[in-house]
């Protein structure tokens, strides 16, 4: 199914800045809202920021595109938007990484207490230092 395609089924008008912004979330890992409109600007010209929200917004919300925003980041944006991954954060350079379900079928972690509530899904967000920063960090010390 075409980009094009997912657009219509999802009950949304096809332009191009939508076309253009589905690519450039496809394209990387995790984007924020600033580094795909550098990315639509690049393919089709001119396009407000605001607009890049409003399309964000409607995309996430027909379930195309998926935001997350880890503690003291922008929001984030990716197309695996359709299971129950979770993420891995850099505490120094902020990168984000895919992880797979923790353990099981989703919610992936079932709380002591549901509280009444029927629960379908968990956002987990595990926090680190990616390969390179902790080489940076080691190096840093190891060289004093």
């Amino acid at each position: 199914m075409t980009e094009a395609d997912r657009l219509r089924a999802a009950g949304l008008r096809v332009t191009s800045a939508r076309l253009a912004i589905l690519a450039a979330v496809g394209a990387g890992r995790h984007f924020d809202t600033d580094t795909i409109t550098r990315a639509v600007r690049e393919k089709v010209g001119h396009v407000t920021i605001q607009a890049v929200y409003e399309a964000l917004h409607a995309l996430t919300g027909a379930g195309l595109v998926r935001k997350i925003q880890p503690a003291g980041s922008p929001a984030r944006y990716e197309q695996q938007a359709w299971d129950n991954h979770h993420h891995i954060v850099c505490r120094d350079c902020g990168a984000v990484a895919d992880v797979e379900c923790v353990v099981g079928h989703a919610p992936c972690l079932e709380p002591a207490s549901r509280a009444g509530y029927t629960i379908d899904e968990a956002e987990v967000t595990f926090w680190g230092l990616c390969a390179a920063c902790r080489d940076a960090t080691i190096g840093t010390v190891t060289s004093r």
